[in-house]
């Protein structure tokens, strides 16, 4: 690579080594909660409250999905759906704690524990949990084999497509220490297109899955629903133009009001004005302080 060549690397004279070193300090405001090693950093056993369902997260999108699908089982009357939901605060490293560890060996949020089994059985990564309850419940998973085959393959999508809207996008626009047009173009064209397949998709779908509202509804609205508010990374939705997208907006405002949804995006949460965090949550009634019970 000639000297001019390498004078146009962003930074400039920037030549890819060899072989990666980590720097931690060009991570952002993230340099805190990403490393390139796994397992615990400090012991810490995780609490147990009185519920057989234990959860441990915090209220971002990936929270909010296992947050939302509990509470729809408790108002669709699964007395057995009641959790404890423990703060895991990701930027206070709660993550590397050694009881968290145990439960999820991939250090991220969210994670869960269900007592109610013989041994207690963890579960980890967010389409597993809804998978699992889903199961464990007989609920918001279509008993159809079409639809049921539908729900999955969204559910699947979202997993799969999640890393460009937030590992990709959100942090380019939003939180990387520096702007890099080539990085914030680059992601933000793979998140409009994402959006015109799901705009394409709910033209002819009231739901995710058809008419039934599924798991896979509730694994896409955190993300895509609430960058279409423009509830994501500031003005994110707004640089992305998703009011364009009529059927998503229509999508999105169904889900949004249904009472469930916006009790489960409460919890574990640590942004935005007080009266809309609910630290942990232990009880239905815990929603009071908020208005909501």
């Amino acid at each position: 690579m000639s000297d001019d060549e390498r004078m146009n690397n962003f930074p400039a004279g920037y030549v890819v080594p060899e072989v990666w070193a980590w720097e931690n300090e060009n991570g952002g405001q993230f340099s805190t909660i990403n490393r390139p090693t796994a397992g615990a950093t400090f012991e810490k056993a995780l609490p147990v409250g009185r519920h057989p369902l234990q959860l441990y997260s915090q209220g971002t999108p990936n929270g909010q999905k296992i947050t939302i699908l509990l509470e729809e089982l408790l108002a669709l009357g699964h007395q057995d759906a009641e959790y404890d939901a423990w703060l895991i605060n990701i930027f206070h490293g709660d993550q590397f704690g050694s009881g968290f560890v145990e439960v999820n060996p991939n250090s991220k949020i969210p994670a869960l524990v269900d007592r109610s089994t013989p041994t207690p059985t963890r579960v980890f990564e967010s389409g597993a949990i809804l998978l699992y309850l889903a199961r464990k419940f007989d609920a918001f998973l279509p008993k159809d084999h079409k639809a049921h085959t539908e729900a999955l393959n969204w559910l699947f999508w979202q997993v799969g497509a999640a890393p460009y809207l937030g590992g990709g996008f959100g942090h380019f626009y939003a939180y990387a220490p520096i702007r890099i047009q080539y990085a914030i173009d680059r992601f933000a064209m793979e998140v409009k297109r994402q959006y015109d397949v799901l705009d394409r998709h709910l033209a002819d779908h009231r739901f995710l899955a058809g008419d039934e509202y599924s798991i896979a509804d509730i694994a896409v609205w955190p993300w895509y629903g609430a960058l279409a508010q423009n509830e994501l990374y500031g003005e994110g939705g707004k640089f992305l133009s998703t009011e364009s997208y009529r059927h998503v907006q229509r999508w999105k405002d169904e889900v949004a009001a249904r009472p469930a949804v916006k009790r489960g995006r409460l919890v574990n949460r640590t942004n935005g004005p007080a009266d809309q965090q609910l630290r942990e949550r232990h009880d239905a009634s815990d929603f009071s302080v908020l208005g909501l019970a």
